[in-house]
C-alpha cells in the first residue's frame, strides 16, 4: 500500500509593521505603531499555530495581527514551534518596517532598526532563542532617520548655563531644529544621551549630564514631542570625543546627543 509523502519544509514569515496595502484593501495611512504585523506560512499543527499568535498578539496588540497561517501535516525539527515563538520578543519589535522569515532551521531577519547596537541586539536575541541552534542571518539596515538628527545638529553644541542644567537661548534654537525633524517621525522613539568633560568629580559630572538629558527632555514635552517617546541618559565623562587637555577639547564633550530607539 503506498503512502503520502510526507511535507519536510516549514516556512513562516512574519512581516513587521507592513503598510496597510498589505493586510487591507483601502487602509487609510498608519503610523508604525498602528500598520498592521502580517504572519504567513505553513506549521505542523494548531497548538504550535496559537503559540505563536499569543506571543504576536502579546507583542504587537491583538488588533493589528493579521492571521495567514496555514496547518498542515510536515515535519518539524524539536521544538521548533517554542523556539520561534521565543523569538518574538520585544526587541523585534523595534524593527519597522521588516521581515523575520523561517525556514526550518534558517532564520533571515530584513529590516531598519535606529542604531547598530539595537541591531546587533536583535539578531543575538534571534540566536538565543533557538539556543543557538538555528542560523540568524542578519540583513538589518540602519533606519535613515539617524542621519536626519545627526545632519540637523550638525556637531554643534546645544549650550547650558555654566555648571548647570539650564538652557541658553542657543541651546534652545539647536533643539527647536530638532524638534521639527522629530515631529515628522511620529512613531520613533529617541534616546536623549548627555555627556559631560571630565572636571570636577565623576560622580557629579553623571548626576549633571543626566540633569541636562532631562532639561532637553522636558523643554522637548513642552514643545508637543510626546514623553513616552523620549528617554534620558546621563554618561558623564565616560565617553569623550576630543582631548579634555584643551578648552576646546573640554567644550565638544560637553555635549548632548540623539539616537533613533
Amino acid at each position: 500500500m503506498m503512502h503520502p509523502i510526507k511535507k519536510t519544509y516549514i516556512s513562516l514569515a512574519l512581516i513587521l509593521a507592513a503598510t496597510p496595502a498589505i493586510a487591507q484593501q483601502g487602509a487609510t495611512a498608519a503610523t508604525a505603531a498602528e500598520r498592521p504585523v502580517v504572519i504567513e506560512g505553513v506549521v505542523p499543527d494548531q497548538a504550535t499555530k496559537t503559540k505563536l499568535l499569543i506571543n504576536l498578539r502579546a507583542a504587537y496588540g491583538a488588533e493589528r495581527v493579521v492571521d495567514r497561517i496555514q496547518v498542515d501535516d510536515i515535519a518539524m525539527p524539536p521544538n521548533w514551534g517554542d523556539y520561534v515563538a521565543s523569538m518574538i520578543s520585544s526587541g523585534l519589535t523595534r524593527v519597522s518596517p521588516g521581515k523575520l522569515e523561517v525556514s526550518g532551521q534558517s532564520v533571515r531577519i530584513t529590516g531598519e532598526v535606529g542604531n547598530e547596537a539595537l541591531r546587533q541586539q536583535v539578531v543575538s536575541d534571534l540566536s538565543l532563542a533557538s539556543n543557538t541552534s538555528y542560523t540568524v542571518t542578519n540583513s538589518l539596515k540602519l533606519s535613515s532617520r539617524q542621519g536626519v538628527l545627526d545632519q540637523t545638529l550638525a556637531n554643534r553644541i546645544i549650550e547650558f548655563q555654566s555648571g548647570s542644567a539650564r538652557l541658553t537661548p542657543f541651546g534652545m534654537s539647536i533643539l527647536d531644529e530638532m524638534i521639527a525633524k522629530m515631529v515628522q517621525m511620529p512613531d520613533s522613539r529617541f534616546l536623549v544621551i548627555g555627556h559631560t568633560d571630565d572636571v570636577g568629580q565623576r560622580e557629579s559630572n553623571l548626576a549633571l549630564s543626566h540633569a541636562r538629558a532631562l532639561a532637553v527632555k522636558n523643554y522637548m514635552v513642552m514643545k508637543h514631542i510626546p514623553g513616552s517617546h523620549l528617554d534620558v541618559l546621563g554618561k558623564g565623562p565616560d565617553e569623550p570625543v576630543a582631548d579634555n587637555a584643551s578648552n576646546d577639547g573640554r567644550a565638544r564633550n560637553r555635549r548632548i546627543e540623539f539616537q533613533i530607539q
